[in-house]
């Protein structure tokens, strides 16, 4: 549990990171108002996670012609408008779980556990897995709400509205433009939210009736793995949907975080000018976010 725990949390640390800046594109290939991420909005429901969030999109924006030109709509989709309070909480999540598992590795977990200073072996429980299970399971949820949300943004952008065309090709063919790989995440989104139902509130009596609360642990840590895993995949189609879409912004450009985001991005997959099979496009970048 130690072990598949703390990898997770590496892997989304880097997820909640990249979440963040996949937003800002996403947000500009939008045309999406950036007043939901004033600081005082978040002044006055100081969750840190949002607080943070908002601060973090902000930076990715500056300077960024698209976000701060006028004309905008009056309110975005929940999925752009609230991701300081939807990302902040999952970030917050993070941060509780990070907690956890650090205390968790600097502890002792054997039985029984001997005090030669004091003379003394005590049999106990601190083997018992039901404070990692308890996280993992709540970093299960909150990383699956991150996939979910994202997948929102994802629909937004291919649906034909702010002057974005149809599956975000002017031509759909045969493949149908950008439809797929929103079926893709929407697939894998369900799949998540499956997989979410905690391990932690099951058990099963073993060893002679013995062993008879068990954390199920272990089963809480693979499945959370597998959740970062489908998450990774689905914001690495946001990231292809969002600069795909950001293209027909052009002759305006977004700020210097995202260019370099889309510039990097590009070196791999062209812009999708005809339509084609984006399969190899999705893989591309899965791989693309895996190696940064």
């Amino acid at each position: 549990m130690s072990a598949y725990g703390m990898y997770i949390l590496v892997q989304c640390e880097r997820l909640i990171r990249w979440a963040n800046l996949i937003t800002a594109i996403s947000f500009d290939a939008f045309d999406c108002s950036p007043e939901p991420f004033d600081e005082k909005i978040q002044e006055i429901r100081p969750h840190a996670g949002q607080v943070a969030v908002a601060q973090i999109i902000r930076s990715h924006l500056q300077g960024s012609a698209i976000a701060f030109h006028k004309n905008k709509a009056v309110q975005d989709p929940y999925s752009f408008r609230c991701v300081p309070q939807v990302h902040g909480a999952t970030a917050d999540t993070f941060e509780y779980v990070k907690s956890i598992f650090l205390r968790e590795i600097n502890s002792v977990t054997d039985n029984p556990n001997i005090f030669p200073d004091d003379d003394t072996i005590l049999s106990g429980g601190n083997f018992h897995g039901q404070p990692l299970a308890l996280a993992l399971d709540f970093l299960s949820i909150a990383m699956s709400e991150l996939s979910n949300i994202s997948e929102r943004r994802i629909y937004q952008l291919i649906s034909g509205q702010r002057g974005l065309p149809m599956f975000l090709v002017k031509d759909p063919g045969l493949n149908s433009g950008f439809m797929i790989p929103q079926y893709t995440a929407a697939g894998i989104v369900s799949e998540n939210k499956q997989l979410s139902t905690p391990a932690s509130v099951d058990s099963i009596s073993s060893s002679n009736n013995q062993e008879d609360h068990v954390s199920m642990g272990a089963n809480a840590a693979t499945k959370c793995l597998r959740i970062i895993q489908n998450t990774e995949k689905v914001l690495a189609i946001e990231l292809l949907s969002a600069v795909q879409a950001l293209e027909f912004r052009r002759p305006l450009r977004s700020s210097d975080a995202v260019e370099n985001v889309v510039s990097e991005f590009r070196k791999e997959v062209s812009f999708n000018t005809e339509d084609r099979v984006l399969h190899d496009d999705m893989m591309k970048a899965i791989g693309f976010l895996q190696r940064r």
